[in-house]
């Protein structure tokens, strides 16, 4: 990823153009402030440049060890996540003593600011690919047949996205940036198509159910790449032009229904979500202590229309992209309590309702029960949804 100095919106080389006056008149410490500008902003520049060919190397390693089934490379890819968490820590610390020292504004300030997203844009890749090699090294263990023709056409794609994202950012290339953006559609799609032929062939017993999660979260993974990718071109807009360039992310709403089993209440909630059909709006379940979901709920869900005859069961730390919901709805009194704590703020609701799942009584009693869940879900699923549409301009 060759580098070059980009240029402020003057025509000036970035140094010359931090609008500091401090130092007019006095030719010698000015050309000193400039020359230690300079160092500074290519020390930030190299160890981005660096942490973007460790977790571009670690992308490769993992698909490398699952087409060669190894797993000593897998465990290796693992390993050095540790080398990336450090790198971001550095570049950190580079980016704060540059703010401190230099008091920059115009380009190198937004620059600073900048490489601060970038890096943590980067190290959150490094987590995928140690993620990838963890359940790559599961899926050697298992030594069952598994798509990994695909998975290298979904990680060539996103890690070159990856590639040309950074270049652009390191270079200030707004031209590159907006190109490189649509590809996120393409990884997008390749996604889908995977996810459908996976569920696939497990259906028709060519891929076991333990294989199926890993190889679902392996191409959750890879297209996460090229969000972080997306990211870091939004970035390079910011930097290049000053104009903040929204990050489509934002305009989405991930909503969390959980209970305690995440067998009935829960399952009702989300399908009534996906019902809805609104393009912003992303929609899970989970469970404190997941059961099978139940045959009750499951029919009477049918008689209204909804299909939960593809709906497992899971814990909440089965929820892929845990971190990226926004609004977490608890079912159940004990949800909010035991929710695992979150390194961002999460809105919570409680909803509390009588789960018809653990309900233990006649077929009257337990309808009953689906009826209530279903109608105060519904009700207040849907005011949600409508304040925040009103709330957000929509």
């Amino acid at each position: 990823m060759a580098t070059k100095l980009p240029h402020s919106e003057n025509g000036t080389s970035v140094p010359a153009a931090t609008g500091h006056t401090r130092f007019v008149g006095s030719g010698k410490t000015d050309s000193h402030y400039e020359a230690t500008m300079a160092h500074d902003l290519e020390r930030i520049r190299s160890a981005i440049e660096r942490m973007a060919d460790l977790a571009c190397h670690a992308l490769r390693d993992c698909i490398k060890a699952l087409q060669e089934r190894n797993r000593q490379l897998a465990y290796a890819v693992i390993i050095r996540d540790q080398n990336i968490d450090e790198l971001e820590k550095e570049i950190d610390r580079l980016c704060l003593e540059f703010l401190v020292r230099q008091q920059p504004v115009a380009w190198p300030l937004r620059f600073a600011y900048t490489a601060l997203k970038v890096n943590t844009e980067l190290e959150r890749v490094g987590d995928y690919a140690e993620s990838i090699a963890h359940q790559g090294a599961k899926l050697i263990t298992l030594g069952v047949p598994v798509p990994v023709e695909q998975f290298s056409r979904i990680a060539d794609r996103a890690i070159g996205m990856l590639v040309d994202a950074v270049r652009a950012y390191l270079n200030a290339d707004h031209a590159l940036a907006l190109a490189t953006i649509p590809t996120e559609d393409i990884v997008d799609i390749q996604k889908s198509e995977l996810r459908k032929e996976l569920i696939r062939m497990y259906k028709d017993n060519l891929l076991p159910f333990e294989a199926l999660d890993p190889c679902l979260t392996i191409t959750r993974r890879l297209e996460r790449v090229s969000d972080q990718a997306r990211n870091i071109c939004a970035e390079t807009i910011y930097l290049s032009t000053g104009e903040f360039s929204k990050h489509r992310e934002a305009d989405t709403f991930r909503i969390l229904f959980i209970d305690r089993h995440n067998a009935g209440a829960s399952l009702m909630a989300e399908a009534i979500g996906e019902s809805l059909r609104q393009p912003r709006f992303v929609f899970a379940s989970a469970g404190l202590e997941p059961k099978a979901p139940s045959d009750t709920v499951v029919e009477f869900m049918r008689e209204k229309g909804f299909d939960l005859s593809h709906k497992r069961s899971k814990a909440i730390n089965q929820v892929p992209e845990l971190d990226r919901y926004h609004v977490v709805i608890a079912l159940d009194p004990d949800a909010k309590r035991l929710f695992p704590r979150q390194t961002h703020k999460i809105i919570f609701l409680d909803w509390a309702v009588e789960d018809p799942a653990a309900i233990d009584g006649p077929p009257p009693v337990v309808r009953a029960a689906c009826e209530n869940a279903f109608r105060v879900v519904n009700e207040q699923l849907r005011a949600l949804i409508d304040a925040i549409m009103v709330e957000t301009g929509d």
